[in-house]
This record gives C-alpha cells, sequence and structure tokens, in this order.
C-alpha cells in the first residue's frame, strides 16, 4: 500500500508511527516511535517529535521545533519557529525522570509564536495566542494574548489572530472576521 503523505528523502520516521493523510514532512525532520499525526499536518526542517507524541489535524510546525513526550495538540495548532516544549520540570543529566514526564496539552488553534518554551504541566487553551520568546509557566485560558518572560496576559485574540477589544458590555468584534466574542467573569467565547 502506498503511503498517502510525503516524507523528504532526508527525514526519518520510526516504527509505529500513525500518519495521516496529506501530511508533509521536510528535510532533516525525525518522527520518532509510536507518534500520531493527524491529516494535512506540516513539519519544517530540523523537527524532532519525540515517542508518543499526538497531533491533531492541520498542525503546523515549522523549522527547528522541539515536541517531546507527552504534549498533544489538537486540530489547527500553530507552532512558530524554534519554540519547544519541556517535559520535565526539573530535569538534571544525572537523574532518570522519563517516569515523571509531565503532559502538556495545546487545544485547538492555539499559536505559539517562535522562540517561545511551553514549560511542561501547562495547557494552552483554544485559540490562545503566545507571542514570540514568551515563556509560559502556568496555563493559558482560551483566546488569551500572553507575551513575555515569565509570560503574562495582556489581552484577547479571536479566532481569526486578530486583538479584541470589548466594550462595556462586554461585546468584541473580530475586525477581519465580524465574529462577536463576550467576555463574562473573565471567560471569552465566541457568540455563535
Amino acid at each position: 500500500m502506498e503511503k498517502e503523505f510525503f516524507a523528504h528523502e532526508t527525514s526519518i520516521i520510526d516504527e509505529g508511527c500513525i500518519i495521516g493523510k496529506g501530511t508533509k514532512i521536510w528535510h532533516f525532520t525525525h518522527i520518532m516511535s509510536n507518534c500520531t499525526i493527524g491529516e494535512n499536518c506540516n513539519f519544517g526542517q530540523n523537527v524532532v517529535v519525540s515517542p508518543e507524541v499526538v497531533l491533531g489535524r492541520n498542525v503546523k510546525v515549522q523549522n527547528n521545533v522541539s515536541i517531546y513526550t507527552g504534549v498533544i495538540c489538537e486540530d489547527d495548532v500553530f507552532l512558530g519557529p524554534s519554540m519547544v516544549f519541556t517535559n520535565v520540570i526539573n530535569p538534571r543529566s544525572a537523574v532518570n525522570r522519563k517516569s515523571e514526564y509531565a503532559r502538556t496539552l495545546v487545544k485547538k488553534g492555539a499559536t505559539i509564536g517562535a522562540n517561545a518554551t511551553i514549560v511542561c504541566g501547562h495547557d494552552i487553551g483554544e485559540f490562545a495566542f503566545i507571542g514570540a520568546g514568551a515563556v509560559v509557566t502556568k496555563t493559558v485560558p482560551a483566546y488569551a494574548l500572553i507575551v513575555g518572560n515569565p509570560a503574562r496576559q495582556i489581552g484577547w485574540m479571536s479566532e481569526y489572530g486578530q486583538r479584541l477589544a470589548f466594550n462595556q458590555e462586554g461585546i468584541a468584534i473580530c475586525p477581519e472576521s465580524k465574529e462577536m466574542y463576550k467576555l463574562a467573569n473573565g471567560v471569552v467565547s465566541k457568540i455563535a
């Protein structure tokens, strides 16, 4: 049976991986054992995906990204150039902590900018936007705009990646899509 994904001849895909139709894996990328990768994903060059990572559909992984065991990305996640996940909170070279890998869940539609670091065990909410170079050390709410080191929230983003400005009634309209959002009790939701 012919594979339904593209893998550049310099890429390495270990045994036990499930790779979805239409996925593209580019130069010098290593997909390690037992990973599950959805349809229509794209991996830039020099990416490493550690064993048992799970990625949903249409995940975009830019050049030089490291995705370590314990990471799960839902559909439509964007991982910017040279961003990195961790999977142990207190690593030491001489201490084996493979049994202590912490899970990190990146929910649907989230963006993580170039050179950002996501410290393990902190989930990233739906459509959250992590700015370039941010160091995330706590859980990120849905639609949150996060920047800095340590990362802090400075606003809210739409599903189109536009900054939201809420009025006194807690309503914002995305300037690009014209979709409406509501902010109530520190939680943003899209109005259907």
